[in-house]
């Protein structure tokens, strides 16, 4: 689709272009805003996936960094080999590119072309959903190149498999018996039709219909049911927008409406919650049919009658009730149409001989002859006649009788109401149940945050694509459309994705891992621990070519300028398109680097930027980091984007509590300016945030110090409750919150109480003058404990003992995780240090450590492997085999067997290892080895008899990356899966 259709029609924001300009001056790169992409022809669907996946900066750093060995080039030989790497490289460049550049947008030509050989026509509108498929198939092919392995265990270790392959469970009934398997997955695909909602359409993916087979003497059914068992840090969901018509004989797109959240919870699809999600889904299922029956109740009231059209009942009784009390004429209708047809005027009524007592009133109510209702003559008369004729009324009724009918009827009315009040409260309370079903605190532990929206827009034969894109350093959405990159809103991102109002919607989600930092976290100086922009994050190779191609850029720039400036005489020749080239040229020797010159007021060009010269000034160019995902130094603004300063300096923002099923999940935050902030908040803190909605009677009728007390009851309630909670091998309620510890291990109150009123202080609960003042007080409180009523140092061991206790956690979790991977050198290390600082846990109380048993298992486990590792090296007689065994002996194996040889440590299996090691080394001796053999055997072997002979100091393990408690508990549930099922499910 031409640029030039997009710029008409769409209204000009700041920083967005007016299409492909003939002026180079207009190509510019405003202010590090980020760039786009040229669309080279139906490559609109490249742009759109690429934009999505660039700024993602996880995956943009392990393209940028992508790198192969002279001797792993040597061995690429095959066409797919060689293809794989040539298009690294071209997206690498193109990365580069999108990073430093300082044009507007970039050609991705090279690129393009080297994907579209895979594709059956060169000139066909790519379908999305078909290159994303490619796209990751060669990324996953050439990072396994680099990690030079094709086995299970090292296609695991591929870092586009960690990051957009998960893992399902499908489990399938027949015949009374459950079978299940576990199967991969990358993009999931998502059915539309059918379905009102993304939670909808997961919840049909999941759980397929049950076909009951009868048999002679009982009813079995079968179906089949999937259990997500490893999400993917980036989760990607295929919606299926596209259908065939079989009458057609062509593909038809599905244009239907379907909402998707900004953060969605994927707790109930999990396989670890099946057996919550499953009774949850038979409440679902009851309150649904609950829900059913009454609206149908509701609905016979609303539309009442056996005809073809049917009355609310409330308004006929209501009607009726006017009917009755509607006083009659004096004449009847039929006297009155006699009348009419034996008179052109018609004569003075008398009271009919049966009128009843309401005859008096009637009579005053007569009409005179000059008052009479005239007839309208539509032929005679242009207009009808301005008085309408007299409502229809009972002419035979007594007195007694109209008082019945309307005491019966007002009666009537009044049951309706109370009965279609009662209906609508019931369906309320159930709507209400319904909502909240799976928004409790315990399926609110897995957040994915949307990361991107692909839109298409057209049919299914041929349209265009773009792609939302949010912006975590500045918390807003960008609308990426080809060359055009401007700011958008979660609004207009509705209106053009959820569908059902035109022919656009979206046709790709892609959501991350909200618990996850380091997926939009930049890289950092190792020195400075400074956030590196722009350049400064680029390989040097890139940075160069970089450079070149910027240095080539302000070369057209200064051609431009000096052809503008030719006597008039001489007509300048306008660049075209072409001059535009990415390849970098041969850099002329000593030519000095120039900034990029910014177009004067001589060169302004003309059209809609001329006609509107005071709106183009009044907007204020964005400023961005040099990647645009970061946010250029955060703390004092002055770098930042003109929307983040303007936040900054605020005095003061406006803050609102946004109603949503999920309490507390979502603070929204309004400044003056208009900009949306939003923060996702933890567990703990929801905690908080839900015991305070529960006391708003409370606050609301006694004020702020009762709210808090309020408050603090029921938080303290629930999480006495989650500490009584059975611990498991999957699960350990301790991980949840410090509290559920100190309740396990009888903690004092004062510690508890303390702990639990500094959760109340937290300053993210300024959303609502409720929060606000019971955080006051929970201050004020808090500041009333003196030094003499508190033990300091004691609250504070307490609070040591549960950090070192999530210590130890992830220390076993990533020592489990890398036994799996079949690293059992660095499982050991991980796992001696959970050993060792478990022990001294274990020593304070029973329930302040982790299960020794369980440490200690896999620790021999991978003692054995690591000895047998270094034996065979040993036994190999190679100088380099010899020196590596001994260096694991002395690094690994050694200090292990010197820890576990501690009288307070050692327990029978241990010693039975350790013996079954020594016998192994002391076999050796009796064998006919090198001098040279012998010699390394006697400087170990002493020590690997009598390990206590020395001090051993355990290797330091690598710094752990999160101790997040929801990370931890999705990793401790996936690991012990995985042992439990013999396949590996890792956590990353």
């Amino acid at each position: 689709m031409s640029i030039s259709y997009w710029t008409s029609t769409l209204k000009r924001k700041r920083c967005e272009a007016q299409g492909a300009s003939c002026s180079p001056a207009d190509w510019i790169r405003q202010d590090e805003w980020p760039v786009g992409i040229h669309n080279m022809g139906n490559t609109c669907w490249f742009s759109a996936v690429i934009q999505s996946l660039f700024h993602l900066p996880v995956f943009r750093k392990l393209v940028l960094n992508y790198c192969l060995s002279e001797r792993i080039l040597e061995k690429c030989k095959s066409h797919s080999d060689k293809r794989n790497i040539a298009f690294m490289q071209e997206l690498r460049c193109l990365f580069a590119l999108m990073v430093g550049s300082t044009r507007r947008f970039v050609d991705p030509s090279a690129a393009v072309e080297l994907l579209r050989e895979a594709f059956r026509s060169t000139e066909a509108q790519q379908d999305v959903s078909e290159f994303t498929h490619k796209l990751l198939d060669w990324l996953e092919d050439a990072f396994q190149l680099a990690a030079n392995g094709n086995s299970l265990e090292d296609k695991k270790e591929n870092p586009m498999v960690q990051l957009f392959y998960g893992t399902f469970v499908a489990e399938r009934t027949h015949e009374g018996k459950t079978l299940s398997n576990i199967e991969q997955f990358g993009q999931y695909p998502l059915q539309v039709n059918g379905f009102n909602n993304l939670e909808e359409c997961l919840e049909g993916a999941m759980v397929e219909g049950e076909i009951e087979a009868l048999h002679p003497d009982q009813t079995i059914s079968s179906g089949s049911k999937r259990w997500f068992s490893k999400l993917p840090p980036v989760l990607t969901f295929e919606l299926s927008r596209f259908e065939f018509n079989q009458s057609l004989g062509r593909p038809e797109k599905i244009h239907k409406k379907l909402e998707f959240p900004q953060i969605i919870y994927m707790d109930r699809y999990l396989h670890k919650n099946n057996e919550q999600t499953h009774n949850r889904r038979e409440e679902v299922k009851q309150l649904k049919e609950q829900l059913t029956v009454l609206q149908q109740k509701l609905e016979r009231y609303r539309n009442y009658g056996s005809g073809p059209t049917n009355y609310p009942l409330a308004d006929m009784l209501q009607y009726m009730l006017e009917f009755a009390c509607t006083k009659p004429t004096s004449v009847s209708p039929a006297e009155d149409a006699r009348l009419a047809a034996s008179s052109p005027t018609p004569p003075s009524s008398t009271p009919p001989s049966n009128a009843g007592p309401s005859d008096s009133s009637t009579c005053q109510q007569k009409p005179s002859s000059s008052q009479r209702t005239p007839i309208y003559k539509p032929f005679t008369q242009c207009r009808p006649p301005m008085d309408a004729p007299p409502h229809p009324a009972p002419h035979s009724v007594t007195e007694e009788e109209l008082r019945f009918v309307k005491t019966c009827l007002q009666r009537w009315r009044t049951e309706m109401e109370n009965n279609m009040n009662e209906l609508k409260a019931s369906i309320d309370r159930v709507s209400q149940a319904l909502e909240g079903m799976y928004s409790d605190n315990s399926l609110c532990q897995v957040p994915y945050r949307l990361h991107a929206v692909l839109v298409h827009e057209g049919q299914a034969s041929a349209g265009h694509y773009w792609a939302y894109i949010y912006d975590h350093s500045n918390q807003c959405w960008m609308k990426y459309n080809d060359v055009i990159v401007s700011e958008s809103s979660w609004e207009e991102l509705v209106k053009d994705s959820y569908g059902g109002m035109t022919n656009a919607s979206a046709y790709c989600l892609m959501y991350i891992d909200d618990r996850l930092p380091h997926l939009i976290a930049e890289d950092t100086d190792d020195e400075t621990g400074q956030v590196m922009q722009g350049m400064d994050s680029l390989p040097p190779i890139l940075g160069h070519y970089v450079r070149e191609d910027n240095r080539w850029f302000q070369q057209e720039l200064r051609e431009w300028e000096e052809q503008c400036y030719q006597p008039p005489q001489q007509e300048p020749a306008a660049p075209t398109a072409a001059s535009t080239s990415t390849r970098v040229p041969s850099k002329e020797k000593d030519e000095p680097a120039e900034q990029v010159p910014k177009p004067g007021p001589a060169r302004e060009p003309t059209g809609e930027q001329g006609q509107e010269p005071e709106a183009e000034s009044a907007v204020e160019p964005a400023v961005e980091s040099e990647t645009p995902d970061t946010q250029a130094d955060g703390e004092d603004g002055q770098d930042a984007p003109p929307a983040t300063r303007r936040r900054q300096q605020q005095p003061e923002n406006v803050v609102s509590e946004v109603e949503i099923p999920n309490v507390g999940r979502i603070l929204v935050q309004a400044d003056n300016d208009g900009y949306n902030e939003e923060m996702m908040l933890t567990p703990a803190m929801q905690g908080i945030i839900m015991a305070i909605a529960k006391a708003r009677q409370a606050f609301d009728n006694e004020g702020p110090e009762a709210g808090l007390i309020k408050a603090f009851q029921e938080e303290y309630s629930r999480l006495f409750e989650l500490s009584q909670e059975e611990t498991t091998a999957q699960q350990d309620p301790r991980l949840h919150h410090a509290l559920v510890y100190f309740f396990q291990n009888q903690a004092p109150n004062r510690v508890i109480e303390r702990t639990l009123l500094n959760g109340f202080t937290d300053r993210n609960l300024s959303f609502d003058n409720r929060s606000i003042s019971i955080m006051r007080e929970a201050r004020a409180k808090l500041r009333l404990i003196k030094p003499e009523d508190m033990d300091m140092e004691e609250y504070m061991q307490w609070h040591d003992d549960y950090s070192l206790f999530r210590t130890v956690f992830v220390y076993l979790l990533t020592g489990l995780e890398q036994y799996q991977h079949g690293k059992v050198s660095e499982a050991l290390n991980y796992l001696n240090h959970a050993y060792k600082d478990n022990t001294m846990l274990l020593r304070r109380g029973e329930k302040r450590g982790v299960e020794q048993s369980l440490i200690a298992l896999y620790r021999r486990r991978c003692l054995k492997e690591v000895n047998d590792n270094a034996a065979t090296l040993f036994r190999s007689g190679e100088v380099s085999g010899v020196e590596e065994g001994v260096i694991i002996m002395n690094e690994a194996v050694i200090p292990c067997m010197h820890l576990m040889s501690r009288p307070d440590m050692v327990s029978q299996e241990d010693l039975d290892t350790m013996e079954a090691i020594r016998s192994h080394w002391c076999s050796y001796l009796e064998m006919d080895l090198d001098d040279s053999l012998q010699l390394k055997l006697g400087e170990f072997l002493p020590r690997v008899l009598d390990c206590s002979t020395e001090r051993v100091v355990l290797k330091d393990p690598p710094t752990v990356r999160s101790k997040v408690p929801h990370d931890l508990c999705s990793r401790l549930a996936a690991i012990m899966e995985s042992i439990t099922n013999t396949s590996v499910v890792s956590v990353k």
